[in-house]
């Protein structure tokens, strides 16, 4: 005997209902307005970097020249010190701010006493813009002709209590140590003198966020965890090391992300505490990118350099965000 297979009900047609047609209709203007004012002025700066273009008439046609603007800028001096620039203030105030977060996140998870104002003192540079914070710090670091006695800033405090030993020329020091020379560069292979102050005046005003960031990842790591491995016998630096730590990775990792990004377009600060002085040794490519469009009228040299500074971005940003995705998945 054969059974009869029931016949499949036609599958059903999902209609979209008004509340959605609304939403949808509500998002447009956004989606239009992040299509043009971002993705394609994106696309139009790849065009104009691979044309000749030195105006803004965009009725004359420029001749396209391919990826010879790409090669003119990476061959100049002043573009590989900046990009020294970008590598040694990325790198310190990466590492500076992580640190310092990390420090400061431990101390005011100890349950000290007025933690409320302590949490409030350390995150409050973050709400002052970098224009803000490049202006006092470089009055602070502003050396003044300290050498003939007439000190500013930070050498006249030193030179008030008696320290005249740690006055410095801060952002007017043209040294680069250890100063190395490779075959093929234009510029010496070291860290600016000058890029030092600016490294601590970044680190003052972020290392507040990372602490936030850190302090909820101490927080968000259950007690009972930690008395387990103390009545294991752990001590508070393996507490530290093989607990506290690993669990503060996805931390790290998304304070890398959004320093690194603020790292590597960074602006503001350095125009505003050294425009790039002295000799170009605290010159970054978005200061560049600027100097040599407005400036000079190199369009298509300045979207070349803004389209390295994209892909350096993505670099960073992209990979990021396939973790955070496939974190998503598995969960």
């Amino acid at each position: 005997m054969t059974t009869m297979t029931p016949p499949v009900p036609p599958r059903r047609r999902e209609h979209i209902s008004m509340d959605q047609w609304y939403a949808f209709l509500v998002i447009i203007p956004a989606i239009l307005a992040i299509g043009v004012f971002v993705y394609g002025f994106i696309g139009w700066s790849v065009v104009v970097s691979l044309t000749d273009r030195n105006n803004l008439n965009l009725s004359q046609p420029a001749p396209f020249v391919g990826l010879e603007n790409y090669y003119d800028v990476f061959r100049t001096a002043r573009f590989q010190t900046n990009m020294r620039n970008l590598v040694v203030f990325t790198g310190l105030f990466l590492g500076s701010s992580l640190f310092m977060g990390l420090t400061l996140a431990l101390m005011v998870d100890a349950r000290i006493k007025a933690e409320s104002f302590f949490r409030s003192v350390y995150i409050f540079p973050m709400a002052l813009s970098f224009i803000v914070t490049g202006v006092v710090w470089q009055w602070m670091f502003a050396p003044g002709n300290w050498q003939n006695g007439d000190p500013t800033g930070l050498n006249l405090l030193f030179n008030k209590l008696g320290l005249p030993f740690l006055m410095r020329s801060w952002t007017a020091d043209n040294a680069v140590v250890p100063s190395w020379s490779i075959e093929g560069l234009k510029t010496k292979i070291g860290i600016p003198s000058a890029m030092i102050p600016v490294v601590i005046a970044a680190v003052w005003q972020m290392s507040g966020y990372v602490m936030a960031m850190y302090l909820a990842g101490l927080r968000g790591i259950p007690d009972e965890l930690r008395e387990a491995a103390r009545v294991d016998g752990a001590t508070e630096w393996q507490l530290f090391r093989f607990i506290t730590l690993p669990m503060l990775q996805p931390i790290t990792l998304s304070a890398v992300i959004v320093l690194g990004h603020i790292s590597l377009k960074i602006f503001d600060l350095v125009a505003v505490m050294t425009g790039g002085a002295p000799g170009n040794n605290t010159e970054i490519p978005g200061l560049y990118m600027y100097e040599i469009t407005f400036k000079a009228n190199k369009f298509s040299q300045g979207a070349a350099v803004a389209t390295v500074m994209l892909i350096i971005v993505a670099l960073l940003v992209v990979p990021y965000l396939r973790y955070s995705r496939a974190q998503e998945v598995e969960r």
